[in-house]
């Protein structure tokens, strides 16, 4: 590694002289999003990929840096597809803590850090869904790391979200006009106000519970009728925005998946039936089952040493049907349930203890996922897509904890960590 770190300060001051530089990576092998290629090599020139193939067939023009990567695998830059940077762990600080008493500024703080463990741990883009009642604080934050103010991902932000009226919370029964953690809305006007609101205001998605926690205590119900989440749908769309629905019982799901939603998250309650119905009308599922092992293990489920809890036992069942019927699988792992930079544990327990392939999942937290959310310019290694690129050691087509090896992070062709 004493050569790489040469070669990357030799890069420093060719970095701030406006030119497009060329870098030419030669590890030992290259997975493009598809395939794993040993002996390949990657070159870049500015903030795209120029070319790359077979490295003693790669011509690099005068002037090129080489970054030599032994033993390291390149892959493009992971795609974290369900995150809230303006949250932290909940063993930490409760949900309603969080959203009550910690001040903004508080929380736009430990949001910098979060971004900046985010991209250190590979992860160069991530759909960030909701703030949970931290406002339009993502759009400040992503402005922050577009104008290279301070590092972080690439962020698609949902802003607020969208709730039914007294089904979200914080609920505490002898307060009235507490702040909640996401936009009411109800109904024709109110809603058609709110979507354009928060699109407005700088929301790339649209995020709707399209089912929740009726009341203290309460079980989780459908919230938006189905004529409302069409309507949001429609409305969102006619701004070029996709939807994104929040749905944990069959009859949400259902119901949101009619209306016309991209992707449905958690799913937990998910059968067999709204899975076919799923895959047939394109609507993709991040299942977040490492916030559901995490949430598990704060209620005081001993892992390993106590049978699983049935939130646990819902969600096998749920990720048994989704395969079963073949529906398209998002990876994203609700991060800020669980601490932010540890992005990795959706896909390790997604291979570790629900039966899918490393391959099956790096594909799908490279170019599944950037599929699904319309990155047509990232999620694969090919000439003029963006020069988002990570090294890890191993192999992780064999072996998902070399994405935990990181050793090199670019991001539009610039190294961003090391």
């Amino acid at each position: 590694m004493h050569k790489l770190l040469s070669c990357l300060l030799l890069l420093v001051p060719l970095l701030g002289s406006g030119q497009a530089t060329s870098t030419l990576l030669r590890p030992a092998a290259v997975f493009d999003g598809q395939d794993l290629h040993p002996g390949w090599a990657v070159l870049v020139k500015g903030d795209k990929i120029k070319a790359l193939g077979p490295a003693a067939q790669l011509t690099a023009p005068a002037g090129t840096t080489t970054l030599e990567l032994p033993g390291l695998t390149l892959l493009p830059g992971l795609i974290e597809g369900h995150s809230h940077l303006l949250l932290h762990p909940y063993n930490e600080t409760s949900w309603n803590d969080q959203v009550l008493t910690e001040p903004l500024a508080l929380r736009v703080a430990r949001a910098t850090v979060h971004a900046q463990r985010t991209l250190q741990a590979g992860f160069t883009t991530a759909r960030d869904l909701g703030t949970e009642g931290a406002g339009y604080a993502d759009v400040g934050l992503k402005q922050a790391i577009d104008q290279g103010i301070i590092p972080g991902p690439r962020l698609l932000v949902a802003t607020r979200a969208l709730v039914a009226t007294g089904s979200y919370g914080p609920h505490l029964a002898a307060v009235e006009d507490l702040p909640q953690g996401a936009q009411e809305a109800d109904g024709v006007d109110g809603i058609i106000r709110a979507v354009r609101e928060q699109i407005g205001h700088g929301a790339d998605v649209i995020k709707v519970y399209a089912d929740y926690r009726w009341g203290l205590g309460g079980t989780a119900q459908p919230t938006f009728s189905q004529d409302e989440l069409a309507l949001i749908v429609q409305t969102a769309r006619s701004a070029g925005r996709g939807v994104v629905a929040h749905a944990s019982t069959a009859e949400g799901m259902r119901r949101a998946t009619l209306a016309g939603v991209e992707t449905i998250e958690h799913g937990d309650g998910g059968t067999l039936e709204v899975f076919r119905l799923m895959k047939q009308r394109g609507v993709a599922f991040c299942p977040t089952v490492a916030a559901t092992d995490a949430t598990s293990q704060y209620r005081g489920w001993k892992k390993g040493q106590q049978p699983e809890p049935q939130r646990i036992l819902d969600k096998r069942r749920a990720m048994q049907a989704a395969r079963q019927a073949g529906v398209t699988l998002a990876v994203g792992g609700d991060v800020g349930v669980f601490a932010h930079g540890d992005n990795v544990r959706e896909m390790e327990l997604l291979v570790q203890e629900y039966g899918l392939g490393p391959l099956e999942v790096l594909r799908a937290a490279t170019s599944g996922n950037a599929r699904i959310f319309h990155l047509a310019d990232r999620g694969r290694l090919a000439p003029g897509l963006l020069a988002d690129l990570v090294a890890v050691a191993g192999d992780p087509t064999q072996q998902v904890q070399a994405l935990r090896q990181v050793k090199l992070v670019m991001k539009g062709g610039t190294v961003v960590a090391l």
